[in-house]
């Protein structure tokens, strides 16, 4: 399998780009702020044909490249719907007025071909699959996307903002809620195997075993505990 990834953009979005093997089609997962030409280099790079964009939470650093990647590569946008609004009115998701300027000229607005993602849905795109976890706290629509171990890689985890290396994402934006943020983490990330390998939205990649370790917030999940509010990453 091959994995792809990149940071993008003010904010340092990792984006991801997911296929079976050089030279086959392709899932891009969170092309942000700044990431459409990064996107291109790494489709040249790697031969590789898009069939579909997957979102793990509609914030501008996460979803800002959107349009411009599907519409180039006629390819669908698929989205939690509880934050689909984003995608058209990011300024309200950051708690701004609407029209206040955001980082200057973004296209804002929906690919021509959006589909809605639940709990529970397994995704076959590219030849691959993607299990999809609804995982509110970060925003009210956040997923992650998991992928079962494979004959070359461990099981992989896309935690978008829910999980980071020895951190977690902000609550204190719009729709955070640090609660379900906590109860996200141990019914997403708890059961998972030791070996899982964790892609997450900001930072370096980890596993959810030295996040079981180390990371305090997982930590204090495990053990039945509270959590300080979460250091703020990304948005």
């Amino acid at each position: 399998m091959l994995i792809a990834g990149f940071p993008a953009g003010a904010w340092g979005t990792n984006c991801y780009l997911v296929a079976p093997a050089a030279g086959e089609e392709c899932v891009i997962i969170d092309p942000g702020h700044q990431a459409a030409q990064g996107v291109e280099e790494t489709l040249r790079k790697h031969r590789l044909k898009p069939v579909a964009v997957v979102l793990t939470h509609g914030h501008i650093d996460h979803v800002a490249s959107v349009v411009p990647v599907c519409g180039a590569h006629d390819v669908p946008a698929w989205i939690h719907p509880a934050d689909r609004y984003m995608m058209s009115d990011p300024g309200k998701a950051l708690g701004r007025s609407i029209g206040m300027p955001l980082m200057g000229e973004l296209t804002v607005g929906e690919p021509d071909d959006v589909k809605e993602l639940t709990d529970g849905a397994r995704l076959s795109l590219a030849g691959l699959e993607f299990s999809v976890a609804h995982a509110p706290g970060h925003t009210k629509g956040s997923v992650t996307f998991r992928m079962p171990e494979a004959a070359d890689v461990p099981p992989v985890l896309f935690s978008g903002d829910l999980l980071f290396a020895g951190s977690i994402g902000r609550t204190d934006l719009p729709g955070g809620d640090m609660d379900e943020m906590l109860a996200s983490l141990a019914r997403v990330c708890l059961p998972l195997d030791d070996s899982t390998v964790v892609l997450s939205g900001h930072g370096p990649q980890t596993t959810i075993g030295r996040e079981r370790a180390t990371n305090p917030y997982l930590r204090e999940v495990a053990a039945g505990q509270g959590a300080a509010p979460a250091p703020r990453r990304g948005m």
